[in-house]
């Protein structure tokens, strides 16, 4: 092994990754991580190998707030084949019933109208929810199927896009937890003629959504190291959803010792993001009362003001 293959580089930032289909995200996530030489990578939430779009992937630092986005909305194009259902929700399954999945507009548009809101979902067996400690896929694999029991989710907007023949495709944002695969299935149920995925491509989380400082695999790969480090966004991309709190010297010296902190801007409690008195992000604090602050993810390069 060369040293060009273990160098690793203190690399901070996010990378809006426009995923291939046919790749992993934790595959997508290593070529990154090999492309900067960074010591850490990770993303804020799997997109199945056929789906396409967008996969925050977090380098360094921002790694340590990955984790606040996994509980974010999403937003998707889904494309559905009325009429055709699988074992596995989409079109790479096996192919357990045809018919005909010509439907009115109208037809549609009532179905839909039953999805959005509160809803109750059950997991599919191809997905990575464990059961007695074995992921599901796993077990589906191995033709065994498990009950599973239905959880909540929101469906914010689902909009009927475009309709030819028996596919229709659908703009969906939704809660966390939201398998699309489940929905298109229920979406055939409601129509009375079964119906599958059959292309999936996500376009937003949270506050994150594909744009111009989106990039694929291939064109990070024909990139300059410079030209690739200018793409990354801060880590503080993460939290802007998040309340800000600007500190002062003493108080954020405090508060990266891990100490709590009195703070006159700290008002409802939850979350919020701090920066020091060099307008540095430094991380996040929970509001644990109005005006009292504690450290909960710090970023190991602010400790330096402590």
């Amino acid at each position: 092994m060369t040293a060009r293959n273990t160098a690793k580089r203190a690399v901070d930032g996010v990378l809006l990754l426009d995923k291939p289909v046919g790749i992993t995200s934790s595959a997508a996530v290593q070529k990154v991580r090999r492309l900067f030489s960074a010591a850490k990578a990770g993303h804020t939430g799997t997109l199945d190998p056929q789906a396409t779009g967008l996969l925050p992937v977090c380098l360094g630092e921002a790694t340590k707030f990955a984790h606040l986005l996994l509980d974010a909305d999403k937003r998707y194009l889904a494309v559905v084949r009325l009429g055709v259902t699988t074992d596995t929700g989409d079109l790479e399954g096996k192919v357990l019933a045809r018919g005909d999945g010509r439907r009115t507009r109208a037809d549609i548009e009532a179905a839909l109208a039953r999805f959005r809101g509160p809803v109750q979902q059950t997991p599919p067996m191809y997905s990575a929810v464990k059961h007695d400690g074995q992921r599901l896929y796993r077990l589906a694999r191995a033709g065994t199927e498990v009950a599973r029991e239905p959880r909540g989710i929101y469906i914010h907007e689902l909009v009927l896009e475009g309709l030819k023949e028996d596919e229709i495709t659908l703009s969906v944002t939704c809660s966390k937890g939201t398998y699309i695969r489940v929905l298109a299935e229920d979406i055939g149920k409601a129509l009375g003629c079964g119906a599958c995925l059959a292309g999936l491509r996500r376009g937003a989380v949270g506050g994150m959504a594909l744009s111009p400082a989106s990039v694929t695999l291939r064109q990070l790969e024909d990139l300059a190291p410079a030209r690739r480090d200018a793409l990354l966004l801060p880590p503080d991309t993460l939290v802007l959803s998040l309340p800000r709190l600007d500190l002062d010297m003493t108080e954020a010296g405090r508060i990266l010792r891990g100490q709590a902190v009195q703070h006159d801007g700290a008002g409802e409690t939850g979350l919020a993001r701090i920066y020091g008195p060099d307008q540095a992000f430094l991380g996040v604090v929970e509001i644990t009362s109005p005006g009292r602050i504690l450290p909960r993810r710090l970023r190991a390069q602010a400790r330096h003001i402590a």
